[in-house]
């Protein structure tokens, strides 16, 4: 009963933080878009990588007819399988100035910048089909503009959201898994156990983080699943640091005595006694190490060594489009900044609100 009602005194403090139940609820939004993005992207090609040339870098709004000319190619596309992961096979989207119909052939004229003259090319299409051009000309509107390579830089953004989270969620469990079993055993249990966890956790913590996942992404390759890991493998010092800590502070409690009386396994008195009456750091560590873990696959895939081409990334984005800070379109950069840095700090400032909730002196 006591455990209910500090709960509900805890939930009633994060309700009068206004920033924590606002990043909470952005947390939320951004999550609803990471999972359902090839629904809500205008490109849903697998990894929103259809790509425009003569239509690239261009501003937020441009809007420009499309060709699109329907793919050939047979697929078993399921439904959920295009809904969660894109289509494999979209159709061909070219940009045109001008189109026609003619005889079961469409005569059209690309699109060229700067003023050009596009070249005037022809199409066939199947006699079965309207014989119009109402199924083949879309007018399409890129409302965060077009990439160096002529992609929808607003579908980059919501694919790329999918990275950030899987990160964070990814890199956390990892943290926790690793950091709640070494920081217990070093706490619970000490002696010659406790001197040698924290040596490694002493050699882990004098190695610089970005270093050492660079490192552990190189011996382990480069790809999505090893950057996951290696940003995982690095975050659990912090994590065994506050266990270890809080452990021995309340290893002597008169709890932890009396289920020791009873008989109570290690493990047990650990698992059902000790660790949920010290969640509250634990809670608010994730919350950070969640947010450091976003901070550091951006700098990876700026590097160069995290999620790779032709994968959308925040990070990646950025690395692409740097040089275009100085160059008249700092938007093609900022934008990405900008997603990193709303996420980050919506963790941050739910983390505080979490530290002041769940503090019981308070």
């Amino acid at each position: 009963m006591q455990k209910q009602g500090l709960t509900t005194l805890a939930l009633q403090k994060f309700k009068k933080s206004l920033w924590g139940v606002f990043s909470f609820w952005f947390i939320i939004f951004l999550a609803f878009i990471s999972v359902f993005a090839y629904v809500l992207a205008p490109d849903n090609s697998q990894y929103a990588n259809q790509m425009h040339l003569p239509i690239h870098s261009k501003q937020p709004g441009f809007t420009i007819d499309m060709l699109i000319i329907p793919n050939n190619l047979s697929t078993n596309q399921s439904f959920l399988n295009r809904m969660f992961f894109g289509a494999t096979n979209p159709p061909s989207e070219i940009p045109i100035t001008s189109s026609k119909f003619e005889l079961h052939q469409i005569k059209y004229t690309e699109y060229a910048s700067e003023g050009l003259q596009g070249l005037e090319k022809t199409v066939e299409i199947p006699e079965n089909l309207e014989t119009s051009l109402r199924p083949f000309i879309a007018q399409k509107t890129f409302y965060f503009g077009t990439d160096n390579y002529g992609r929808d830089l607003l579908s980059r953004i919501l694919v790329g959201a999918r990275i950030s989270f899987s990160i964070g969620f990814v890199a956390v469990f990892i943290s926790l898994l690793i950091g709640i079993i070494l920081g217990g055993i070093a706490g619970y249990f000490g002696g010659k156990w406790d001197k040698f966890i924290m040596w490694i956790i002493n050699v882990t913590w004098s190695i610089p983080t970005l270093l050492l996942v660079i490192a552990i992404t190189l011996a382990l390759g480069k790809g999505f699943w090893q950057v996951f890991i290696a940003v995982g493998l690095t975050m659990w010092v912090e994590v065994a640091r506050i266990v270890r800590g809080q452990i021995m502070s309340v290893k002597e409690m008169q709890y932890v005595t009396a289920a020791r009386a009873l008989g109570y396994t290690d493990f047990r008195i650990i698992s059902k006694h000790i660790l949920p009456n010290i969640l509250a750091p634990i809670i608010v560590i994730s919350a950070a190490n969640f947010a450091a873990a976003i901070l550091i696959e951006s700098g990876l895939s700026f590097l160069g060594i995290g999620a790779q081409p032709p994968m959308s990334s925040w990070g990646a984005m950025i690395k692409d489009h740097y040089n275009y800070i100085i160059l008249g379109k700092p938007y093609l950069a900022l934008i990405p900044g900008l997603c990193i840095m709303s996420l980050v700090m919506a963790f941050m400032l739910i983390g505080n609100s979490l530290r002041d909730a769940l503090d019981v002196k308070a």
